[in-house]
């Protein structure tokens, strides 16, 4: 039997608030303890968080995970943890143009090496980054590669000098990092005033929910979207003794080609999660 409580919650996610304090608040509303959120936002950004409850935090791990954010950079000055939390650490009278900010942009698109602000939670041996930042010690961080799908102006002020940005791209991507960066090719400096995550993978902000809008265990049940809606894999319609050799862990054979993940059905309802290898099944989750 699947929990009472299955599915996913599209939350908007205040600025001030942690991901723990969202995930916090809902096990307190709905009593389950069994939630997680996929993809942490800093306490300094707003915008999508999609949090899975029940056993549907078993499913996070195949959930799509590209990310679009909407940034806003100051150019000017720069601080210790890239955003406004930090320390002014350079200063610029120097003013940049449309035109400059376009040609340095090309720098950032498509597969690019970034370093990540050392006020992050990656860990270095055992260690978060930020761990090492707060007691002055030094560490050596090394640059990750991440993909950016789509990096647009939406608007420039050359008097302000503060950009906004529409950033599209993958897992990990740090957006503090590429305001940092960016100021720094273009030599003036540069810090991230605002973030909104405005999509995660299925997950967009125009369908999103406010947690001032959930009172009650009733209203999160009524926002919950049911895993089907999200998961981007082909689908297999168990009959009735399919069904039953899942449900004792028993492969089953599937005509089709060997692909990474496939959902298996029963009723419209999600049973399992397996991979096809030489005609049958390699159970990944059962639900049933």
């Amino acid at each position: 039997m699947e929990d009472k409580l299955f599915g996913s919650i599209n939350i908007y996610k205040s600025k001030g608030m942690t991901s723990h304090d969202v995930v916090s608040v809902l096990r307190r509303l709905t009593g389950e303890k069994q939630i997680g959120h996929t993809g942490t936002l800093d306490p300094f950004a707003e915008g999508v968080l999609p949090v899975c409850i029940g056993k549907a935090t078993r499913l996070i791990e195949y959930m799509a995970d590209d990310k679009a954010y909407i940034g806003t950079v100051q150019f000017g000055k720069s601080t210790t943890t890239y955003d406004t939390e930090g320390e002014i650490v350079k200063t610029s009278d120097k003013k940049v143009t449309l035109a400059d900010v376009e040609k340095a942009l090309e720098n950032f698109k498509g597969e690019i090496e970034q370093f990540p602000p050392i006020y992050s939670a990656i860990k270095v041996k055992g260690k978060k980054l930020y761990e090492y930042a707060r007691k002055g010690e030094e560490v050596e961080i090394k640059p990750r590669k991440v993909t950016i799908n789509d990096l647009r102006i939406k608007s420039f002020d050359e008097e302000s000098q503060i950009l906004e940005l529409y950033i599209d791209c993958s897992k990990g991507t740090y957006i503090r990092s590429i305001a940092n960066d960016l100021g720094d090719v273009l030599g003036v400096g540069g810090y991230l005033i605002k973030l909104i995550r405005t999509k995660a993978g299925y997950f967009t902000l125009e369908r999103s929910i406010s947690l001032d809008d959930l009172k009650t265990k009733e209203d999160v049940k009524n926002n919950l979207i049911y895993p089907l809606e999200y998961l981007d894999y082909p689908r297999y319609e168990l009959n009735e003794e399919e069904r039953n050799k899942i449900s004792h862990g028993i492969s089953i054979k599937i005509h089709s080609h060997e692909v990474e993940y496939i959902i298996l059905t029963h009723g419209g309802k999600i049973a399992a999660v397996t991979q096809v290898q030489g005609g049958k099944s390699v159970l990944a989750k059962v639900f049933i």
